[in-house]
């Protein structure tokens, strides 16, 4: 499932493959499933007691198609994805998946002070092989959107590699977490545009008005050897990261606490998210109405909003336990008795 999901092109806009591919996944634990306007998926298992959802996005960094050169290049407008990490990567674009390759002027062409200066994405382009713009037209057009052609693999020692991975393992945890039991009102919701600005988010919350939100993310990991220790947002296998606040939302001390019992109680190996920056869906969610108790249960990792994105197997499995284990115990109750 997590390569399936992995693979599927869905970038922010255009989440329709992976919507329907959740739709399928989803639809044996589901009592009924369906989308909005926004393009949100709701795969709602009723129950009595506490509406409680538990949320990732279906979309992923990657750009659009903004003009056709007449030598059948294609320009591209991009947001969020570091322009140094592109250059010679495969992508498709459109529906039809028409396969490319980002280029740049070669390194022997460039001048000192091409060399020395970091591109931009208005500055780079991509290469479909066409021998003309009239080429190019008969099988691209301005709007169509662009994905890394990245395929899912493990490897190492129990890590796994792929394209949007942020948010795909959010995606498959509630897809797992929809096939148990609980004694609430069950919400698993897949969002849209979360990339942009945490669109889908906003409709969402208000569709279900949720009493309490789990936010099931990919997360920045920078346990690399250049950053100090005391500086890792988190790290890849030191377990899922519980947030106490982001740029857009701060977690009631109360609902953190509780996660943090979760783990410890149950044996769950987890670590706090330290960084503050960045954004998830909470921020939506948490405003919504008259406001909504939020948390985020995150697996850290490594290149996330770049062609391919590194995280560890366990820690996965281990915010898949963490979220069952809170919602399994109840303590969502206890959390809801605080507000």
């Amino acid at each position: 499932m997590l390569g399936r999901l992995s693979n599927a092109k869905g970038v922010s806009g255009d989440e329709g493959r992976v919507r329907a591919l959740i739709k399928e996944l989803t639809a044996p634990y589901a009592s009924d499933v369906r989308t909005d306007v926004m393009g949100n998926l709701y795969a709602h298992k009723k129950g009595r007691g506490r509406r409680i959802m538990v949320c990732a996005h279906m979309d992923e960094v990657g750009m659009i198609v903004r003009g056709i050169l007449d030598n059948g290049l294609i320009a591209y407008s991009c947001s969020g994805i570091d322009p140094r990490v592109v250059v010679s990567k495969r992508v498709v674009i459109g529906k039809d998946e028409v396969p490319g390759i980002i280029g740049s002027k070669a390194i022997h062409l460039q001048s000192r002070t091409e060399f020395e200066k970091a591109y931009k994405h208005k500055e780079l382009y991509i290469d479909i092989g066409a021998k003309d713009k009239a080429d190019a037209e008969s099988s691209v057009k301005p709007g169509d959107y662009i994905s890394f052609d990245t395929g899912f693999s493990y490897f190492g020692d129990g890590l796994m590699a792929g394209k949007a991975l942020d948010d795909r393992l959010g995606c498959a945890a509630v897809i797992e977490l929809l096939k148990n039991d609980y004694a609430c009102d069950f919400y698993g919701v897949f969002t849209v545009q979360e990339e942009l600005g945490m669109r889908g988010a906003y409709a969402a919350a208000y569709n279900v008005k949720p009493e309490l939100a789990l936010i099931v993310e990919g997360t920045t990991a920078n346990d690399m050897p250049e950053v100090e220790s005391h500086r890792h947002v988190t790290r890849v296998g030191g377990g899922p990261a519980i947030s106490f606040m982001d740029r857009g939302s701060i977690v009631r001390p109360f609902m953190f606490e509780a996660l943090k019992k979760t783990a410890m109680e149950a044996g769950i190996p987890w670590q706090l998210r330290q960084g503050t920056a960045g954004g998830i869906d909470a921020g939506a969610i948490s405003i919504s109405g008259a406001g909504v108790v939020t948390c985020g249960i995150s697996v850290p990792c490594r290149y996330i909003h770049s062609p391919c994105s590194v995280a560890s197997v366990s820690d996965y499995e281990n915010a898949v336990k963490l979220a069952d284990r809170f919602l399994g115990s109840g303590k969502f109750e206890e959390v809801l008795r605080n507000v």
